[in-house]
């Protein structure tokens, strides 16, 4: 089952993906990541692959891998 991967360097955290999530995957992990973002965490349990985070993400923080 295809799964997304979060780039978290790429995360400027804006939080485009979480909206569109239908699985309510993604949410704020409370982390900042090295260029001083507030960055989401991805619930891969949650996650059905769909690609709709992959879409959304102007920064293309995303990857659906199988």
């Amino acid at each position: 089952m295809s799964k997304a991967v979060l780039n978290d360097k790429k995360c400027k955290g804006c939080f485009l993906c979480a909206s569109v999530c239908p699985k309510n995957a993604l949410s704020d992990s409370g982390r900042i990541n090295e260029k001083g973002y507030k960055i989401v965490a991805l619930d891969t349990e949650k996650c059905i692959g769909c690609g709709a985070c992959y879409r959304m993400c102007p920064d293309w923080a995303f990857e659906i891998v199988d």
